[in-house]
């Protein structure tokens, strides 16, 4: 039996991806290749969510928990940004 699992992913990463690439211009020191490891830092600070269709995890929040999420999503993003951006900088160091 073949089952399909493509439908399975992660709550978090499409707003995450999206906050990277909105954010992203505002820190001209990082370039294009340092963006999947900001993206994945923030990633790993939140707790994973699977989901099968966005709609199914829309549906169950109500909004005090939709704008927890979306505080959560920030604050990760701004973490991983300033993370990498100072990883990159001490290796420049070096």
């Amino acid at each position: 039996m073949a089952i399909d699992f493509s439908s399975v992913h992660n709550h978090y990463e499409r707003p995450v991806f999206d906050a990277v690439t909105r954010l992203a211009p505002g820190y001209p020191y990082l370039d294009e290749a340092a963006l999947p490891d900001v993206a994945c830092v923030a990633l790993n600070r939140l707790g994973a969510r699977y989901i099968r269709h966005s709609v199914d995890l829309s549906f169950y929040l109500t909004e005090k928990e939709r704008l927890g999420m979306e505080q959560t999503i920030s604050e990760a993003v701004a973490f991983a940004f300033e993370f990498v951006q100072a990883r990159i900088a001490m290796r420049a160091r070096r």
